[in-house]
Protein backbone atom coordinates (compact mmCIF):
# COMPACT_ATOMS: atom_id res chain seq x y z
CA UNK A 1 0.00 0.00 0.00
CA UNK A 2 1.12 3.30 -0.93
CA UNK A 3 1.82 6.20 1.76
CA UNK A 4 -1.03 8.25 -0.26
CA UNK A 5 -3.50 5.19 -0.44
CA UNK A 6 -2.60 4.87 3.71
CA UNK A 7 -3.12 8.41 3.88
CA UNK A 8 -6.61 8.82 2.09
CA UNK A 9 -7.77 5.57 3.61
CA UNK A 10 -8.57 4.14 0.05
CA UNK A 11 -7.06 4.62 -4.05
CA UNK A 12 -7.30 8.42 -4.98
CA UNK A 13 -10.24 7.18 -7.34
CA UNK A 14 -12.10 5.71 -5.32
CA UNK A 15 -12.12 8.42 -2.36
CA UNK A 16 -12.57 11.25 -4.61
CA UNK A 17 -15.97 9.87 -6.31
CA UNK A 18 -17.00 8.92 -2.48
CA UNK A 19 -16.65 12.95 -1.76
CA UNK A 20 -18.33 13.66 -4.68
CA UNK A 21 -21.77 11.57 -3.79
CA UNK A 22 -21.18 12.91 -0.01
CA UNK A 23 -20.83 16.44 -1.31
CA UNK A 24 -23.91 16.07 -4.11
CA UNK A 25 -25.90 14.80 -0.63
CA UNK A 26 -24.75 17.39 1.77
CA UNK A 27 -25.84 19.99 -1.30
CA UNK A 28 -29.12 18.64 -1.60
CA UNK A 29 -29.98 18.38 2.02
CA UNK A 30 -28.97 22.43 2.10
CA UNK A 31 -30.55 23.50 -0.50
CA UNK A 32 -33.64 21.91 1.01
CA UNK A 33 -33.46 23.57 4.22
CA UNK A 34 -32.30 27.22 2.48
CA UNK A 35 -29.33 27.06 4.05
CA UNK A 36 -26.06 27.97 2.62
CA UNK A 37 -21.84 27.94 4.11
CA UNK A 38 -22.89 30.99 5.37
CA UNK A 39 -25.24 29.89 7.78
CA UNK A 40 -23.57 27.17 8.66
CA UNK A 41 -20.18 29.17 9.74
CA UNK A 42 -22.40 32.14 11.09
CA UNK A 43 -24.70 29.16 13.11
CA UNK A 44 -21.25 27.87 14.78
CA UNK A 45 -20.02 31.13 15.27
CA UNK A 46 -22.98 31.81 17.29
CA UNK A 47 -22.84 28.37 19.36
CA UNK A 48 -19.01 29.38 20.39
CA UNK A 49 -20.01 32.71 21.20
CA UNK A 50 -23.27 31.40 23.64
CA UNK A 51 -21.00 28.75 24.55
CA UNK A 52 -17.96 31.53 25.64
CA UNK A 53 -20.51 33.80 27.64
CA UNK A 54 -22.13 30.51 29.24
CA UNK A 55 -18.69 30.03 30.20
CA UNK A 56 -18.23 33.43 31.96
CA UNK A 57 -21.61 33.51 33.11
CA UNK A 58 -20.69 30.42 35.34
CA UNK A 59 -17.28 31.87 36.26
CA UNK A 60 -18.83 34.94 37.69
CA UNK A 61 -21.59 33.05 39.64
CA UNK A 62 -18.49 30.85 41.22
CA UNK A 63 -16.65 33.73 42.20
CA UNK A 64 -20.05 35.67 43.48
CA UNK A 65 -20.61 32.16 45.77
CA UNK A 66 -16.82 32.19 46.74
CA UNK A 67 -17.40 36.25 47.85
CA UNK A 68 -20.55 35.23 49.37
CA UNK A 69 -19.11 32.12 51.40
CA UNK A 70 -15.86 33.95 52.34
CA UNK A 71 -17.86 36.83 54.15
CA UNK A 72 -18.96 34.06 56.33
CA UNK A 73 -16.15 31.76 56.71
CA UNK A 74 -13.20 34.49 57.13
CA UNK A 75 -14.55 36.16 59.87
CA UNK A 76 -15.50 32.99 61.79
CA UNK A 77 -12.07 31.42 60.97
CA UNK A 78 -10.46 34.66 62.72
CA UNK A 79 -12.45 34.57 65.63
CA UNK A 80 -11.70 30.82 65.95
CA UNK A 81 -8.54 31.20 65.63
CA UNK A 82 -8.00 33.84 68.40
CA UNK A 83 -9.92 32.56 70.73
CA UNK A 84 -7.89 29.02 70.49
CA UNK A 85 -4.62 31.87 70.89
CA UNK A 86 -5.95 32.46 74.18
CA UNK A 87 -5.54 28.70 75.29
Amino acid sequence: MSGLNRFLGDSPLRVFLKLLVVSFLVGVVMSAFGWSPFDVLQWIEDTLTRIWNMGFATVDRFVGYLALGAAIVIPAFIILRLLSYRR
